[in-house]
């Protein structure tokens, strides 16, 4: 099975390493710096799941991978509109495409602040997409470099209708081998929806304030904000006819047991990067709008961290 990583920063650059150390034929899609030191030196990982260093093919353009079986897309989800007509060279008649972004990816409905005009829908055939939902965290620490900060290398991956098809359980045996802890799910959209239910929350509260999620979770009237926001998300699924395994307050638990870890937002705006506030906290409001769902924390903190990204 050929991969090919488009996006190899954080996330692609760690399942690509990992990938490439077991053997896999595996092709980054990098540039800048980070391209030029993988290039020299491999790509370095290190981490509570051990330091190792892989060397994969590294190249700038789709055009100098050629056609893979797996395509994962490792960009955050605003760079996804721009990349996609380009993935051409990359696919094949059976090329599956891998989603790896936070929040409401661009197949699980047509959405505006996601998929503007739907140009990711046209370029990327719908029959072509699985989506995967990753639970661990992972950073650049320097070009060439990329240290796990929190979670063992755990995800899930699944097909948008919620079957179990051969072609997850190929790429998710594969994950396996190289030391990633996948596992193949029914219920992908649930599982997007819990996710979201607390990235929703804690990323945009924490890009407002600079806080931790333990630092968040402490604090008596930013957890009412976290919980009134989650209940919102929540009423959004079950609009969409969902209904979400995991409640309110375990969610709540789940974030208080990471501790004093800065979301991936935070990290992004520390660094000057742009959000990935559309897919994570707009995305859900428009549904909202849809639906008549009244989402005014929701909105509120939304607009909020627009202002405070678009100023920055």
């Amino acid at each position: 099975m050929r991969f090919a990583v488009v996006g190899a920063g954080a996330v692609g650059g760690y399942l690509g390493a990992r990938l490439a150390l077991a053997g896999h034929d595996v092709a980054l899609l990098a540039r800048g710096a980070h391209l030029a030191a993988m290039v020299e030196r491999g790509v370095r990982v290190t981490g509570p799941d051990g330091d190792f260093e892989a060397h994969p093919a590294v190249a700038s353009e789709p055009e100098a991978i050629g056609p893979a079986d797996v395509v994962v897309l490792g960009v955050k989800a605003h760079s996804l509109p721009d990349l996609a007509p380009r993935l051409g060279p990359l696919f094949h008649a059976g090329t599956v495409v891998m989603s790896t972004q936070n929040g409401i990816p661009w197949w699980f409905t047509p959405l505006e602040r996601v998929d503007p005009a739907g140009v990711i829908a046209a370029a990327v055939d719908a029959r072509r997409v699985v989506g995967s939902i990753i639970y661990f965290s992972t950073e650049v620490a320097e070009p060439g470099m990329i240290r796990q900060v929190e979670g063992s290398s755990r995800m899930s991956l699944g097909e948008p209708d919620g079957g179990r098809s051969e072609r997850c359980q190929a790429i998710a045996a594969a994950l396996r081998e190289a030391g990633v802890r996948c596992t193949v799910t029914a219920h992908l959209r649930e599982e997007v929806f819990v996710k979201l239910m607390g990235n929703a929350a804690f990323n945009p509260i924490s890009a407002l304030t600079g806080a931790t999620l333990a630092e968040m979770t402490r604090d008596p009237d930013v957890s009412i904000l976290a919980r009134k926001i989650m209940a919102e998300v929540e009423a959004v699924a079950a609009e969409l006819g969902m209904r979400l395994p995991v409640s309110i307050e375990r969610r709540m638990a789940g974030v208080a047991e990471v501790g004093d870890h800065k979301t991936s937002m935070l990290q992004d705006l520390e660094a000057g990067r742009p959000l990935e506030l559309d897919a994570v906290v707009g995305a859900v409001v428009e549904l909202g709008e849809r639906l008549s769902v009244e989402m005014p924390h929701t909105r509120a903190v939304y607009a909020c961290t627009k202002l405070r990204a678009d100023l920055r």
